[in-house]
């Protein structure tokens, strides 16, 4: 299945998409850019050289991916929402060198107009809610919301909110899936 590239767009050569992957309206994806496959990016949307993108990832308009940024597989990436890569930028003093890396691990959602701060792990499955700012790593499975966020639950790989606290021993099953996930202290795994 081939590449579909918008003619609006920007792929610096040496960038490398994998087959059934869309590049659409007005994006521009930098040369060292490595991409998997069946991938879509929207309108407006930014990848640096310095970027890994798995298979099936999702990224809505508006977002720019920037050096040292990478994401695994089935990740999600809302429409406006912001990576970061230097902690504490200054216009007058170059820090190219001072990128701190950002990894959203397989299956995580990141809202809509959230931002990463840069130097954090996004954990499988998570979920950063609409409009959070993310300053620390994110469990897996967690629900993260607020500014900064904080996790306010447990979520199902599916998408499903899971009724259990944040921390103690419990298990439940996903109301669309039936799979079973049981927390151990402040762990959620399924079983």
């Amino acid at each position: 299945m081939a590449v579909t590239i918008h003619p609006s767009a920007i792929v610096d050569e040496g960038a490398v998409i994998g087959d059934g992957s869309r590049v659409w309206h007005f994006a521009h994806i930098c040369g060292g850019a490595r991409i998997g496959q069946h991938c879509s990016f929207g309108q407006n949307v930014f990848v640096g050289n310095d970027v890994t993108i798995g298979n099936n990832v999702k990224v809505q308009n508006n977002v720019s991916i920037y050096d040292a940024v990478h994401l695994e597989d089935d990740v999600f990436c809302g429409p406006s929402m912001v990576f970061t890569n230097v902690y504490n930028p200054r216009s007058a003093v170059t820090r190219k060198d001072e990128y701190r890396v950002t990894k959203v691990k397989r299956g995580a959602t990141l809202g809509a107009n959230c931002t990463i701060v840069c130097g954090v792990t996004i954990g499988e499955f998570s979920f950063v809610a609409a409009g959070a700012v993310v300053n620390r790593d994110v469990k897996p499975y967690a629900l993260m919301a607020g500014v900064p966020a904080r996790q306010i639950g447990w979520i199902s790989e599916h998408g499903e909110r899971l009724d259990l606290p944040l921390k103690g021993d419990a298990s439940i099953k996903c109301p669309a899936t039936g799979k079973t996930y049981k927390l151990t202290g402040t762990t959620l795994v399924v079983e």
